[in-house]
C-alpha cells in the first residue's frame, strides 16, 4: 500500500560519512573515519561494524539504547574508538593509528538496528595514503585573478578618460557660444555694415 510506503521511507536507517567520501593521511600518522547514523523510531541492540575491503573486520560494537555509549566486542588494535551516542549525533567515528602505505583501500561503516525490523545500512570511505602532502598548484588561479584584476583597471581607466574627454569637449563646446553670442553683440559701425552709424540718415527737417 502507498501509506506503508511512505511510513518505510520515514523509518529508514540513514549511515553517512560526511560530504566526501575520500581521506588522505600522510604515512605514519592517525586518521579519522567519519560515520554518523540516523533513525527516526530510534534504536534498541543496535550493531555496527566496520569493515577495510569489505573483507576484514577492524572494529566491532553494540549499543543497548540512545541512554548507553557502544560496547567494544572485537577490535584491531591499532583502531580506537572515538564516537558518542548519547549526545545530539549518533557518532559511530574510528581513528587509525599509524597509518601505512598497505593501509589505503575502502573503509565500510556498516549498522543494523533490530528495532527498525533489523534494516540494515552502510556508508564506504576511501583512503589514500601519501609519503608527504602536496600543496596545490595555484598557478592557474592567479594567472586568471591577474588577468580579471587588470580587466577591471583597464575599464576604470577608460571610463575616467572617458570623463575627462567630455568634460573637456563639454568646456570647448560652451566656449564657443560665449564667442559667438559676444561677436553677435559687437557694433557694426566701423564696418559699414547694414544697420550702422555710416548709413543712417538724419531725420528730415521740419
Amino acid at each position: 500500500l502507498p501509506g506503508l510506503h511512505v511510513l518505510a521511507i520515514a523509518f529508514a536507517l540513514e549511515v553517512s560519512v560526511g560530504k566526501t567520501n575520500t581521506v588522505m593521511a600522510l604515512n605514519n600518522s592517525n586518521v579519522l573515519l567519519p560515520c554518523v547514523f540516523t533513525t527516526c523510531i530510534g534504536f534498541q541492540d543496535l550493531v555496527f561494524t566496520w569493515y577495510f575491503n569489505m573483507t576484514e573486520m577492524i572494529y566491532h560494537g553494540k549499543i543497548k539504547s540512545k541512554a548507553s555509549e557502544p560496547i567494544l566486542v572485537e577490535r584491531n588494535p591499532r583502531v580506537e574508538f572515538v564516537g558518542s551516542t548519547t549526545g545530539k549525533d549518533n557518532n559511530i567515528s574510528i581513528v587509525l593509528k599509524n597509518v601505512e602505505f598497505s593501509d589505503a583501500g575502502r573503509y565500510t561503516c556498516h549498522v543494523k538496528n533490530p528495532k527498525e525490523k533489523k534494516a540494515q545500512h552502510n556508508a564506504t570511505i576511501i583512503l589514500t595514503v601519501v609519503q608527504k602532502m602536496v600543496e596545490a598548484d595555484n598557478t592557474v588561479t592567479l594567472i586568471i585573478v591577474g588577468i580579471v584584476g587588470g580587466l577591471i583597471g583597464l575599464l576604470i581607466l577608460f571610463m575616467l578618460v572617458k570623463r575627462v574627454v567630455l568634460f573637456i569637449i563639454k568646456k570647448t563646446q560652451d566656449g564657443k557660444k560665449e564667442c559667438l553670442v559676444s561677436s553677435s553683440g559687437n557694433d557694426n559701425t566701423e564696418n559699414g555694415l547694414a544697420g550702422s552709424k555710416a548709413e543712417q540718415k538724419a531725420p528730415p527737417k521740419a
